[in-house]
């Protein structure tokens, strides 16, 4: 029907209804700032880890409407000096974000956009789809790295994930979180990720036995890992990947073998004797079958004599939560001076109350300790590294509070786009991985356990949660009064 696709029209339709009618007020060139956050932890984790900034900047750099796009606006009933002004549409949007690999925790601001009020509004669907998707990933991986410590772990799930696009992107994302490598060739391409693959059972049902298909396989591939499950593993899969390897000798190299069916803590502990038996000591177990950080977890109570996890399904869908659920609120609107003015959003529920301004996170870190303090939301434009000492509080539950000192403050969010210009260098995969690593390991243990962390501080500034206050008691007031006129 049209002959291209553009990401630009990635976009729900009440995001350009809204936009026209910015620019038939003529208000759509307005300063406003808006902010990206979720308002509770995935997986009842005790933290997320952000990802999704290459996509964004890949976007963002490309955010213009082509020709057929406007001429598809243009059949929904779009027309005239609309139609134009998107047709002459420059991104100029200024946006910060945290860093990939960065810890993130909810109701506080992991990517800012500020710019033209129409492109803000234009941009929002497709940075939560982003976010939403990657940082549930990378946490998801994120939660199984911190079972497995320091055990390779290979992302195994294209073939489940939902469509071609969530398979490449959530490839990237589980890496981020700390998967060492991937089944996928073209994430592997894309990304430079580490990819790994040995054969499928269908090999084995090809030549009707395992010595065949192993002896096959080991006489066209030197790197060797053999899928040993096929008919029986112990009685019949084991034996043959230890007989092959016995005749092939220096002509390979056998690494080991996988299992991907059964009771896997009994059968990696019979395996292992197996292997150990035959002499090959160094030979490893490799893992596969709807692992997740939970039976990982039980596995390795058990003793399981598994050396290489390969987690698919569990890991690339988020299997247990289906949606980050983060959101996109405006926070300030320039007003007739010309300055930006901070704006709210209530609601009958307490957690959707956003929090008013353009404003910064800080992550506090204990001089003494190298551990995390907790993080101090701001205004934008306060140096909290000039402070001596800071009065942190629960936002809510005020009563509970501390006094930090000798302490080390970083802004989360950090500086992308300037008015349409890109200024962040970007990261290799590789060094996004290293630097979550070493993000995480600055986190106190309450807050890493799988199962019931301690909740993390997210604590606003006096000013800043007294202003929320007074604005909410404002428009209440200004509600009451409008409803009590008519």
């Amino acid at each position: 029907m049209f002959p291209d696709d553009s990401l630009t029209l990635h976009t729900d339709l009440y995001q350009i209804n809204m936009m026209q009618v910015y620019f038939n007020q003529n208000i759509h060139n307005k300063r406003a700032v808006f902010e990206v956050f979720f308002r509770k932890n995935p997986f009842n984790n005790g933290y997320a880890v952000f990802a999704g900034l290459e996509r964004i900047i890949s976007y963002l750099n490309n955010l213009t409407f082509s020709q057929s796009d406007l001429d598809y606006l243009e059949s929904l009933g779009y027309h005239g000096d609309f139609l134009d002004y998107l047709r002459n549409l420059k991104m100029s949007l200024s946006v910060r974000s945290a860093q990939e690999g960065d810890l993130v925790f909810a109701n506080e601001p992991i990517v800012q956009v500020e710019g033209p009020l129409a492109q803000c509004q234009l941009v929002e669907t497709a940075l939560l789809n982003i976010v939403n998707f990657q940082t549930l990933i990378a946490t998801k991986a994120a939660r199984i790295r911190s079972v497995i410590e320091d055990e390779p772990l290979m992302e195994f799930g294209t073939r489940r994930a939902q469509e071609m696009d969530a398979a490449i992107w959530g490839t990237r994302a589980a890496v981020i979180g700390g998967a060492n490598g991937t089944s996928n060739v073209r994430a592997g391409k894309l990304f430079d990720i580490p990819v790994l693959g040995t054969h499928a059972h269908a090999l084995v049902q090809v030549y009707g036995n395992d010595y065949d298909a192993f002896k096959a396989y080991a006489e066209t591939h030197h790197d060797c890992v053999f899928l040993v499950d096929t008919y029986d593993t112990l009685r019949l899969g084991v034996p043959a990947a230890i007989r092959v390897a016995r005749e092939l000798g220096d002509k390979i190299k056998f690494l080991g073998v996988r299992i991907d069916s059964g009771d896997l803590a009994y059968i990696s502990k019979k395996v292992r004797q197996q292997l150990d038996e035959a002499g090959f000591p160094d030979a490893k177990i490799y893992a596969s079958n709807d692992l997740d950080e939970n039976t990982i977890l039980n596995l390795k109570m058990q003793k399981a004599k598994i050396d290489v996890w390969g987690v698919g399904t569990k890991l690339i869908t988020a299997y247990d939560q289906p949606a980050l659920g983060a959101v996109y609120k405006i926070v300030a609107i320039e007003d007739e001076n010309g300055e930006l003015r901070n704006t709210i959003k209530l609601s009958n529920n307490a957690e959707k109350v956003s929090t008013p301004g353009k404003k910064q996170v800080w992550r506090i870190t204990s001089r003494e300790k190298g551990k995390s303090e907790g993080d101090y939301i701001t205004y934008e434009g306060i140096d909290v590294n000039g402070l001596e000492e800071l009065e942190m509080f629960h936002p809510t539950y005020t009563y509970i509070n501390k006094t930090v000192k000798d302490f080390d403050a970083v802004p989360l969010l950090v500086d992308i786009f300037q008015e349409g210009n890109l200024v962040y260098k970007k990261r290799s995969l590789t060094e996004i991985q290293a630097y979550a690593r070493k993000e995480f390991d600055k986190l106190w243990d309450e807050y890493k356990r799988v199962l019931n962390p301690q909740d993390y501080p997210v604590d606003l500034a006096r000013d800043i949660w007294q202003d929320k206050m007074d604005l909410i008691d404002q428009m209440r007031k200004k509600a009451y009064k409008t409803g009590a006129e008519k």
